[in-house]
């Protein structure tokens, strides 16, 4: 799976496209993992920018919950942006919220990062 990352500062985005289910959640993962493996207290920050995501299945949920689980031992910081309607619907009633930041838009996300 294509993540398109594009490093902002102290922050890494991933913006994966299409949908997240479990037909490529394990592509999602291990497409994740050599940037998870940076995400640390000392490393950069990563910011998911799920604007081009059509579709978030319980298996892309797990794939975020594993990532966000990951990092925040090791001091890491994770934030989801922009996420269309039906995404940002999903996030909430599985109350994500509660894993880590969700932000309106890119910019919103990219701010509350980079401000320690």
């Amino acid at each position: 799976m294509d993540l398109s990352p594009r490093r902002l500062g102290d922050v890494i985005v991933l913006g994966p496209a299409g949908r997240i289910d479990h037909l490529n959640a394990d592509e999602f993962r291990r497409a994740l993992e050599p940037h998870l493996s940076a995400c640390s207290g000392e490393g950069p920050a990563l910011l998911f920018d799920l604007s081009a995501i059509e579709y978030l299945s319980s298996a892309g949920l797990r794939v975020l919950m594993i990532a966000a689980k990951t990092a925040k031992p090791r001091g890491g910081r994770v934030a989801v942006a922009a996420p269309q309607p039906l995404v940002a619907e999903v996030l909430d009633i599985s109350r994500f919220n509660l894993v880590f930041p969700v932000h309106a838009s890119l910019d919103a996300g990219l701010r509350a990062l980079t401000e320690r």
